[in-house]
């Protein structure tokens, strides 16, 4: 998260609470996994950058809230337009109704599908996503560790001083097409595109337990669809 992602979190207060619990990074180095050698450092100077648990800002942004505000595993399946109203249909089989609604609902938005947006495009790559908690402590500096080279991009990134986030981008091949449903191939296909890294950044990928792995394809939206298009219809 950057720093106008913590000046939201400060305006609704739980921006320092957060901090205490995630290490500020001081910069990104980046490396060629060809040569094994390090090709830039740049430093985030005065930004405020850290790598944020999802589950960890979950749980301090329902503290702060009314019991029963967030709902877990209940996302929009459909919105009805009911006139000032809207109707939110969620996947548990609970309906809302709202003065105002934000989508706020992930690339397979049912929100922006009611705002007429055509869906997400494929980028021809796809990410590995994990998460590691090292016991004893992890051992690397407050730094985004970003690999590249032979088609891969890669970075590992420490939340604290125990936990790392990392993540693995590639364009897959028609012999890598089945990946995602497979955390054992998933893993093996990572570990054969590391390219020369130190042994410390290898154990991350090593160790890391296959139900903290996620494939995925990248999406995104055209700029100009949201530029031109309607980002907004009544109150949504």
């Amino acid at each position: 998260m950057w720093t106008n992602a913590w000046k939201a979190l400060d305006a609704i207060r739980i921006g320092d609470v957060l901090r205490q619990k995630h290490n500020e990074l001081s910069g990104i180095l980046t490396t060629s996994v060809v040569s094994g050698l390090s090709t830039s450092e740049i430093s985030f100077k005065d930004h405020d950058v850290r790598c944020v648990n999802r589950n960890v800002l979950l749980e301090i942004l329902e503290n702060e809230l009314p019991r029963g505000t967030i709902r877990y595993s209940s996302k929009v399946v459909h919105v009805q337009d009911a006139g000032f109203f809207k109707s939110i249909h969620l996947s548990d089989g609970t309906i809302l109704k709202s003065k105002v609604l934000i989508g706020c609902d992930g690339m397979h938005s049912n929100v922006a599908k009611f705002l007429g947006f055509s869906k997400p495009a494929f980028l021809s790559r796809s990410a590995i996503r994990g998460f590691i908690d090292f016991k004893d402590g992890h051992g690397f500096e407050p730094k985004f560790f970003q690999f590249f080279g032979k088609g891969v991009r890669y970075g590992v990134i420490p939340c604290d001083d125990n936990s790392v986030y990392w993540f693995f981008t590639f364009s897959p091949s028609p012999q890598d097409k089945d990946i995602e449903e497979d955390p054992v191939r998933m893993k093996q296909f990572v570990l054969s595109k590391l390219g020369k890294v130190s042994e410390n950044i290898r154990v991350v990928f090593e160790n890391t337990n296959l139900n903290n792995m996620l494939c995925s394809p990248l999406r995104f939206r055209h700029p100009w669809e949201l530029l031109w298009g309607n980002i907004s219809k009544d109150n949504v």
